[in-house]
């Protein structure tokens, strides 16, 4: 009886990796075996700098929130401070696209963090 090699899920499998590796520069476009490793890689990368790219929009939130801050004459971590005495409940993200859009708004803010802060030294 001869050997059965299921020729055509085995070519579906290695089109399929050759077509996702559309792009990719030489050999791994066009070899199944080096196209592979380089699927493989982009996808590890892919998931790895997904969480990346939130630490560093994070760190941008943080950053801009401490220049408009500063700005008020506080410090970021005074502001921080400031928001939990006075219950706001606005995370670094809403916060620092107010700074950029609003800044009228922003100030009250700052000064109702100032005001929270001046009762509790109180």
């Amino acid at each position: 009886m001869p050997r059965a090699t299921n020729s055509p899920a085995s070519r579906a499998r290695r089109k399929r990796v050759i077509d996702a590796s559309k792009g990719y520069r030489g050999r791994r476009s066009k070899l199944f075996r080096y196209a592979k490793d380089a699927q493989m890689k982009a996808k590890y990368w892919s998931y790895r700098d997904r969480k990346t790219r939130k630490r560093n929009i994070r760190a941008l939130w943080i950053t801009r929130l401490n220049a408009a801050v500063r700005a008020e004459g506080i410090t970021y971590s005074r502001f921080v401070e400031g928001l939990k005495a006075a219950n706001i409940g606005l995370d670094r993200k809403v916060l620092s696209d107010i700074a950029i859009t609003d800044e009228a708004t922003f100030k009250q803010i700052v000064e109702k963090a100032k005001a929270a802060l001046g009762s509790k030294a109180a």
